[in-house]
């Protein structure tokens, strides 16, 4: 078992996270694991789907399995858990209506991403009480934020992170498989049975493997958002006034501001 290493402080970039981007709920380590760590209880209670982890792990640490995820056909299979019977079944009937209302089409189904390993655990957590080094970070996040966090995956990754939409779940295996950031638009299920993803709000999942480097992007990108914004109201403010302000001039009135 590999606990979270003594090298990264995951509290201190959960709070820089937090307050880079002025979180309203805390980011989320989502890690797959052959076993529960010690001191590490199941989830207690029943779920409708298994993103209702997701803000349940804003505030306690718990550990699912297979069975936890029981009435969630799709998370069963976005996430590559052991299925029963029952779940297949199902997985069968969901996709079934979604054929017939033409939401998912079987030519669709191969671009759902679907986790290439079989994980026998999934651990949920506060990224700051983490017990062990994340696969996936979850952001909650509005379009201010995603703005900051488009231009951070372009700084470490060299390209744009990709929107997606239904299901939700399935950024978590799109993180995974291809060790890239990913932003979730939500499903329509997700917004059902999350209190937080309300309609203006989507997720942002980061690889962990690269979550230090995003944290250094996201602040210097968060300072510099905020003194260009300042910058563009003032010449905005100028510019209304009859002024044609030079650059040089803005920056001067920005500084005497």
């Amino acid at each position: 078992m590999k606990h979270a290493s003594q090298e990264t402080n995951y509290a201190e970039i959960a709070h820089r996270l937090s307050a880079s981007l002025d979180l309203r709920q805390s980011p989320v380590a989502i890690c797959f694991a052959d076993s529960i760590p010690e001191g590490i209880d199941n989830h207690a209670g029943r779920v409708p789907a298994g993103c209702r982890f997701w803000e349940d792990a804003a505030t306690s640490i718990f550990a699912t399995s297979a069975a936890n995820h029981e009435l969630c056909a799709i998370g069963i299979y976005t996430h590559h858990l052991q299925t029963s019977p029952v779940q297949q079944t199902d997985l069968m009937d969901a996709l079934k209506v979604f054929g017939q209302l033409d939401y998912v089409r079987e030519e669709d189904l191969a671009l759902i991403p679907v986790l290439h390993t079989q994980p026998a655990h999934v651990i949920y957590a506060p990224l700051a009480e983490t017990p062990l080094p994340p696969d996936v970070v979850l952001l909650f996040v509005n379009a201010n934020q995603t703005l900051i966090l488009s231009e951070a995956a372009q700084q470490v990754e060299h390209q744009n992170a990709p929107a997606m939409g239904r299901p939700a779940c399935a950024v978590v295996p799109q993180v995974v498989n291809t060790g890239r950031a990913a932003l979730s638009l939500g499903c329509c299920g997700a917004r059902a049975y999350l209190d937080v993803l309300t309609d203006s709000v989507a997720i942002f999942a980061m690889p962990g493997a690269t979550l230090e480097a995003y944290t250094a992007r996201i602040e210097a990108l968060a300072n510099a958002n905020a003194v260009l914004s300042r910058f563009h109201k003032l010449r905005r403010r100028d510019v209304s006034t009859g002024l044609a302000p030079t650059i040089q001039e803005s920056l001067r009135a920005m500084e005497s501001a």
